[in-house]
């Protein structure tokens, strides 16, 4: 499935509705889609029409070999709109692997809380554009703490791979081995460096520790916000240093930014609170 390329011609096999042995026809419309519940697998789109019925289908290439595993739609009504996923199949031979070898599936772990690089941040960091992963915190004893990487880095490669998008590097991660090395480039301070990590395995409970809104002093500022302080107990259970919880926002720059009410805001250009 890498070699697969936007534009291509595929089709998938499966049996919509129940009617066995229906083939439809369609090009990839994208590569490497995180979904909302799942942002480990690079999925493929389509716009080949996959139905209640294709999931688990083939989705083949014009050699006619296998190069996904047609898993969902997206869909406001329940039938096709054009919008169609499948896991490459490479990922589904390494689970396949995985569950022969060992029984279960293990994915990598950084241990990283990521966001996005827009132009203006971009601009701050020293980036001639916009790309790279922004690591937003560090979960701590985590492979990426023990590596030595701070919050504020931007990750721009991973194993010779460039980061285009943030959405990218979960997806890096998740398929190397447990314990195995891999190398990363970031940018800190304006300054490129290398960095070795040994990935750890995924925790089972990710589920972050819930922000506990407890009567403190409201702040307001000149972006347009209202802020709360963090009391001791929620940086605790955040892992965080330090940081104020947006609890309203206003119109003006804040929310133009794209900042919303329950946000934790932890760096104010790029210096800790």
């Amino acid at each position: 499935s890498k070699p697969l390329k936007v534009g291509e011609w595929v089709f998938a096999i499966g049996s919509p509705f129940g009617f066995d042995y229906t083939v439809t026809a369609g090009i990839v419309s994208a590569k490497g889609r995180s979904l909302p519940n799942e942002n480990y697998v690079p999925f493929i789109q389509t716009d080949v029409a996959i139905n209640p019925g294709n999931s688990g289908g083939p989705l083949f290439n014009m050699d006619g070999e296998v190069v996904g595993i047609n898993s969902q739609i997206y869909t406001r009504s329940g039938g096709f709109m054009g919008v169609s996923f499948a896991i490459p199949i490479d990922v589904a031979m390494e689970v396949v692997a995985q569950l022969k070898g060992q029984g279960y599936v293990a994915r990598g772990w950084l241990g990283v809380l990521i966001q996005e690089v827009n132009k203006d941040l971009a601009d701050s960091f020293g980036l001639d554009r916009p790309y790279g992963a922004l690591v937003a915190q560090v979960v701590e004893d985590s492979p990426a703490d023990q590596a030595g990487i701070q919050t504020g880095d931007v990750i721009i490669e991973y194993e010779g791979e460039e980061i285009d998008f943030s959405s990218e590097l979960p997806q890096l991660v998740g398929r190397t081995k447990v314990g195995d090395k891999a190398k990363l480039k970031v940018v800190r301070d304006g300054d490129e460096k290398s960095v070795s990590v040994e990935i750890g395995e995924l925790p089972t409970d990710e589920s972050a520790s819930a922000l506990q809104n407890k009567p403190q002093v409201e702040k307001t500022n000149r972006i347009g916000i209202k802020v709360r302080e963090l009391d001791h107990e929620t940086l605790d259970d955040l892992n965080l240093d330090g940081g104020v919880h947006v609890i309203q926002v206003e119109s003006g720059a804040a929310r133009e930014a794209g900042i919303k009410q329950g946000d934790i805001i932890t760096r104010l250009n790029n210096q800790k609170f």
